[in-house]
């Protein structure tokens, strides 16, 4: 067998399929795009699916990939097997509809033992076949496996239920003895088996069937294959590793951590499981932000922090302290590089995210493993095993700590947690969250009555802003009711204007009315109910019924301010692509009528030119006067639009609505909008900063709002000016640096005149020397502050006027004492840092420093003669 790198490997594998016909398909990016079933690609057929499904033909029936994926499923087994990762390659040949059994079978063996590419022993392959099918069997033998190593399994069926399915063939390479972990007689040492020496290197599976939803298995038209190789199984192989993390892909990740804490993998087993959880979670985080990801609270951002966090405990273990994660980025990135160049391209950008995630969490990390160590002691003193749900939750919401790692962390030391009470606290912190909200939010919860209510309602609020519609049905206090004369409601019509909260847009607010033209109810919220109604909460002023006819109309002037800040977030949308990152995207949204908010993904603050070129080019698109279109397509035609901006987090149905503004702006949205970008008048940013790791917020305003908002700073300019006596409003900023500049000088000749009246007080302060036990001192209080105390005792230092200096000063109610000790002195056991120790405690207070020179500070300016006369009675016991 030939001695390969991983880079050599995978170009083999992807070479040896292209002279039999393949497409290569580069890798796609970990996060799905039009898969709203993944949280990332996690296998090699994952990114293939549009083919097999005839979402999309592709250009040749014929694919190889080499595929990155990540499963987080079994998170808490890696480092502690031998395969376990969270990031892996999954390398694989596809036909769609074109070879079957007769072809990849013989290429498989071929790829393998063939001197011209992996050049295995054919001796070392053991074969699983499904039973049944005998083709395949037959197929191996010929190619030339021993017929003692074609093994029958019933497992070797791939089925995932209703859908295409069939027999699989898995191939096992024989490692040899050495690496036998089982007895001879055990049941699982075998080929299949749960044991090191047999190790499953490739899976191909044969999808000739359907499973029909009534059970039945019929044949497919058109057969397909699909195949899956692990990279790194295979190099653990070639490269006689006993488990994939002593190979080229994980080795220097390893060998740069031990070089951190001076320690050496393969010396202890509880070092190495940390070593092999921080290198393949370094790979993970790695790609995962290279791909577009960032840290955060929820879906693939938890994963990333997750993953981030455990790094960060396995380096604690290890004896590392402070962020050291981010380094191993270019280490990933070389080591990857011949095939995944994009790490090593935005190693800059990953590192400083990773790094920024450490430093976040190390912030609380100390104090919340004080408190787990703290539990834990506790409970070795009680002989008790298990950490309670409370203790559990508050590393959870105070400290950071996921529920995840405090149960690895448990199980390190031989504890369970009660997980049942950590549901319980979390229940409770959600219920009082629930509460906090208020009413209004009360509409979001899908109760009994109204999942059962589905009498259809129809939204015409693009075009209407008031309508006359039949009531359909009445809720008061979780019941359905026909009549109600007072208090709160929730009204279903069959039509109506009021748009439902969504995609960050604010509900309409409105009026109901009879047909007589009276007011009956006051419409404050309107939410979507359980099957999709907009289901309008109201104040009831005056008896209302099922089943009749009233007049709803919404307050335009909220519906159009509301209008337009929608469509500035679109327009503010593509501006922060234009001028920050394309790989920008937005992390949330809300449109009120008075101001719009705009979360989106970046690591650093907008620079004040940045925010410059934002308000232009959306007031230029304003100004500009360009028509806001909107249609609603099919989804698969709508994301051919060019430029098409879907949000992950969104869930689209079969057809779309599409608001596009020129060329510049298309989005998938359900919200109301501007009919011309003129209408929104001017633009204006009011606020720019952070909100979490990774994520930013803009706050900023249109039309009237913006208005008033220059107004009121052009204002403050006004009374700025006044205040410091310019005319003319464009002298203020040269004005205000001179004034800088004049108080920047007088701080400074303060300080000069502090600096002469110290010096002048040092003679006075160190003419006064006393003996005590042989030492020479000076102590005396002075009505200063700490800056002259130090001032003071440096020149003591030059001057050499006593063994020990003892300064009081007292000021503003706060007491400082300084401590200085000369060497001879410190000889005899004076330590400045300790006479500080011990003095401070009569000011109420605490200090420290060097054996030569110490400083405190306290609360009780009372304290400092008995502070000074304390000093010279320890000075009198040495």
């Amino acid at each position: 067998m030939k001695n390969l790198s991983s880079a050599e490997i995978r170009r083999m594998f992807l070479d040896f399929f292209e002279t039999k016909g393949h497409m290569i398909e580069p890798s796609a990016s970990l996060v799905p795009h039009d898969d709203p079933t993944l949280l990332w690609i996690n296998s090699g057929v994952a990114t293939m699916k549009k083919y097999f499904d005839g979402t999309v033909v592709p250009n040749n029936p014929r694919i190889t990939s080499a595929q990155k994926c990540i499963r987080t499923n079994d998170i808490e087994n890696v480092g502690k097997t031998a395969r376990h990762q969270t990031f892996f390659e999954m390398m694989g040949n596809f036909s769609v509809g074109d070879y079957f059994k007769k072809e990849v079978i013989p290429w498989a063996f071929e790829f393998l033992t063939s001197p011209d590419w992996i050049g295995m022993d054919k001796d070392n392959l053991y074969i699983t076949t499904y039973p049944k099918d005998t083709e395949t069997q037959k197929l191996w033998a010929e190619v030339g496996i021993a017929p003692d190593h074609i093994l029958k399994d019933e497992d070797n069926f791939w089925d995932i239920g209703e859908g295409p399915c069939g027999p699989d063939s898995e191939i096992f390479y024989d490692r040899g003895q050495e690496f036998n972990n089982l007895a001879e007689d055990d049941p699982q040492n075998y080929p299949g088996g749960e044991n090191e020496r047999y190790l499953e290197v490739w899976n191909i599976v044969f999808s000739e069937l359907n499973h029909l939803p009534n059970g039945k298995y019929v044949e497919q038209p058109h057969k397909n294959i699909d195949t899956g190789l692990g990279l790194e199984r295979l190099v653990s192989v070639i490269q006689g590793t006993k488990t994939n993390f002593e190979t080229d892909l994980f080795m220097p990740l390893i060998e740069d951590v031990g070089s951190l804490v001076d320690k050496k993998y393969g010396n202890n087993a509880e070092d190495d499981v940390s070593f092999k959880i921080i290198a393949d979670h370094a790979r993970s985080v790695s790609f995962a932000i290279g791909d577009g990801a960032l840290p955060s609270n929820e879906g693939r951002g938890y994963v990333i922090r997750r993953l981030i966090r455990r790094a960060v405990l396995n380096g604690k273990k290890l004896g590392v302290n402070g962020p050291f994660l981010y380094r191993l980025v270019p280490i990933v990135g070389r080591i990857m590089d011949s095939y995944y160049p994009e790490v090593s391209e935005q190693q800059e950008f990953i590192a400083k995210t990773i790094k920024q995630e450490e430093k976040r969490f190390s912030e609380t990390l100390d104090a919340g493993l004080a408190l787990l160590n703290g539990v834990i002691a506790d409970l070795r003193k009680k002989n008790e095993t298990v950490i309670d749900g409370a203790n559990a939750f508050k590393l959870y919401d105070t400290y950071g700590f996921p529920m995840e790692l405090t149960r690895e962390y448990a199980n390190d030391e031989g504890l369970t947690v009660d997980e049942a009470g950590f549901k319980e606290n979390m229940e409770a912190q959600k219920q009082r969250a629930r509460e906090a909200r208020g009413n209004l939010q009360s509409m979001g919860m899908q109760d009994e009555t109204l999942m059962e209510i589905k009498t259809p309602s129809e939204f015409i609020g693009y075009d209407h802003n008031e309508t006359e519609s039949t009531l359909k049905n009445i809720v008061v206090d979780d019941k359905e009711v026909k009549n109600v004369a007072e208090g709160q409601a929730q009204l279903i019509f069959d039509t109506t204007p009021f748009y439902a909260e969504m995609g960050g847009q604010v509900a309409d607010v409105g009026n109901i009315y009879d047909l007589k033209g009276n007011q009956v109810a006051e419409v404050v919220d309107v939410q979507h109910a359980p099957n999709g109604q907009n289901i309008h909460l109201v104040n009831v002023m005056s008896a209302i019924s099922a089943d009749t006819q009233y007049k709803l109309k919404i307050d335009v002037n909220f519906r159009e301010k509301v209008r337009h800040n929608h469509t500035a977030t679109h327009l503010l949308d593509q501006a922060l692509r234009d001028v920050v990152s394309s790989r920008t995207h937005q992390a949330g949204s809300l449109v009120e009528p008075d101001y719009l908010r705009f979360d989106f993904n970046s690591n650093t603050a907008l620079t004040d030119q940045q925010i410059a070129d934002l308000e232009k080019i959306v007031n230029e698109k304003i100004w500009a006067a360009i028509p806001v279109e909107t249609e609603v397509l099919p989804i698969e035609e709508a994301k051919k639009k060019k430029g098409a901006i879907a949000l992950f987090s969104e869930k689209y149905g079969d057809t779309v609505r599409v608001v596009e503004i020129d060329d510049f702006s298309t989005e998938f949205c359900g919200g109301t909008h501007a009919r011309n970008t003129s209408e929104l008048g001017l633009f204006k940013i009011t606020s720019e900063s952070a909100i979490g790791s990774g994520t930013r917020r803009i706050e900023a305003v249109t039309g009237e709002e913006a208005f008033e908002y220059f107004n009121e700073q052009l204002q403050t300019l006004q009374e700025t000016a006044k205040n410091i006596k310019v005319n003319q409003l464009k002298d203020v900023p040269s004005r205000a640096a001179q004034m800088a500049d004049e108080i920047k000088a007088l701080k400074r000749d303060n300080q000069n005149l502090k600096t002469q009246l110290t010096s002048q007080k040092s003679a006075e302060v160190f003419d006064n020397v006393e003996d005590i036990n042989g030492f020479k001192v000076i102590s005396n209080i002075l009505s200063t502050d700490m800056s002259a105390l130090r001032q003071l005792a440096d020149n003591w230092k030059n001057d050499n006027k006593s063994d020990i200096l003892v300064l009081g000063a007292s000021g503003d109610d706060k007491a400082s004492l300084v401590v200085a000790v000369n060497k001879d002195a410190q000889a005899k056991g004076v330590k400045a840092g300790d006479l500080i120790k011990k003095i401070s405690k009569e000011i109420q207070g605490g200090g420290g420093g060097r054996p030569d020179m110490a400083q405190a500070g306290g609360k009780n300016p009372a304290g400092l003669t008995n502070a000074l006369q304390l000093a010279k009675d320890i000075i009198k016991s040495y």
